[in-house]
């Protein structure tokens, strides 16, 4: 921290990067006529049909039925001898997307872990390592842990940053790769490899990310405040769109930095996504900067961010570092929402449930209406899916069958209660009942 007197109990997380910057019933058998129908799936495969019958899709006043054949909601009849399953007039909503989390240092689902005071990122990432040191479960099992209650909370998608540095070789990518692996009829996982001892200052870094990037084991190469943590603006921002560029991935770089630093970073970022012709590529997390700017200052940059389709990440960590959403929507900016760390060396918050998160965004915001609570919901759904390219779940045909169903009155009062997710869907077929993955058929 830039304080010169210190806490004793040394800098909250928060502050350090401030500083720095009732179950449904199957009424019907399986699908096993679809073939005499001429109803088919991928191949030879029998469409597989279910029938959600009796829910209520964003809450609205009066049931209806869903009707979803291979993983996507579609206008025409069920096949004869298709499952249904009665909602019993659950609310109906797309399944939320994880824009920004840290699978991989999660101490989640085991023994409890004291922290220690930390001053700035190099104290939180010392502490990462030795809590890594630390560890009787591998990261595929804490990670798997995670993610999976993640399933059972109604996340469909979610963007994993992995650490790679000296300090952790490969492990921590493909341990959340393995876990991904064993999740993939849940939920989908797109991997970043993320240098959070920073990609100059720890040497080894840059070859491990080379190294990540060729394999193909992550989807995406991050980066860490290039001016305030790793010193080196141009030599990291080179070095991490370079491998981008050269490797056919994505790029997701957390932004800490506030004031100049973060502006100049960010102005750098919008410059080698044009000239590399990254446009729909790139995102930028947390970026702490944009809140406090002038509303030229913030239309400006939003304009470039938009027109180079360059997205963001918040985390809703507080009513001052919140991404201005609505005014970036304007410029066609997209959003994404997400938990980041889950009770991790950094902190011994967090939970994995998006629409806890979801929640957190309204309350940090200070909303009240109806339609401010439901937009909290949109973020965390229809945004995250714009920021990881995904498609939107609408209930419309076509439209991907990810979904759950909750007990209540309204979206807007989901938002606040955040009620147990009875039943969770990903691609049409239940994943996850009342808090518990279900056993795959």
């Amino acid at each position: 921290m830039r304080s010169s007197s210190p806490s004793p109990r040394g800098a909250s997380r928060r502050s350090v990067l401030a500083g720095t910057a009732a179950a449904l019933t199957v009424a019907a058998a399986p699908a096993r006529a679809a073939a005499a129908t001429g109803s088919r799936g991928h191949g030879d495969r029998p469409a597989h049909a279910v029938v959600f019958r009796n829910v209520r899709p964003y809450g609205a006043k009066s049931p209806t039925d869903l009707t979803v054949i291979d993983g996507r909601f579609t206008h025409r009849a069920a096949p004869p001898g298709a499952d249904v399953l009665d909602g019993d007039g659950r609310i109906a909503l797309p399944a939320l997307v994880n824009a920004h989390i840290h699978p991989d240092k999660t101490t989640w689902g085991g023994a409890w872990v004291s922290r220690k005071p930390a001053e700035s990122i190099a104290d939180y990432a010392e502490q990462d390592a030795e809590l890594f040191r630390s560890q009787h479960r591998s990261v595929t099992e804490r990670a798997h842990g995670l993610m999976a209650h993640a399933v059972t909370r109604g996340t469909r998608a979610m963007r994993a940053h992995a650490d790679v540095a000296p300090a952790y070789d490969l492990a921590c990518v493909e341990g959340v790769g393995t876990a991904r692996e064993r999740l993939r009829h849940a939920l989908d996982v797109q991997i970043v490899a993320f240098p959070q001892h920073g990609v100059i200052r720890a040497p080894g870094t840059a070859e491990l990310l080379e190294e990540a990037a060729r394999t193909g084991a992550v989807d995406m190469i991050g980066g860490i405040d290039p001016i305030g943590f790793d010193h080196a603006l141009d030599e990291q921002l080179d070095l991490v769109f370079g491998l981008a560029d050269r490797h056919g991935l994505g790029v997701d770089i957390h932004l800490h930095d506030q004031g100049k630093d973060g502006t100049t970073a960010l102005r750098a970022i919008i410059d080698r996504t044009r000239a590399l012709s990254l446009q729909g590529k790139v995102t930028v997390s947390h970026i702490f900067c944009l809140p406090a700017l002038s509303d030229r200052e913030l239309g400006a940059i939003a304009h470039d961010l938009g027109q180079l389709d360059i997205s963001l990440t918040t985390v809703a960590p507080s009513d001052s570092l919140v991404l201005p959403i609505a005014r970036l929507r304007e410029h066609g900016v997209r959003v994404g929402l997400g938990t980041d760390g889950v009770r991790d060396a950094w902190s011994p918050f967090g939970n994995a449930d998006m629409l806890h998160r979801t929640h957190l965004l309204g309350w940090v915001t200070d909303v009240r209406l109806d339609e401010e609570l439901t937009d909290c919901y949109r973020v965390g759904t229809d945004d995250g899916a714009d920021v990881l390219h995904l498609p939107r779940v609408d209930f419309t045909p076509g439209s991907p069958a990810d979904f759950v169903l909750v007990r209540g009155e309204c979206l807007p009062q989901i938002v606040v209660d955040t009620p147990q997710r009875d039943i969770v869907v990903h691609g049409g077929r239940i994943v996850a009942r009342n808090g518990e993955l279900a056993r795959q058929v």
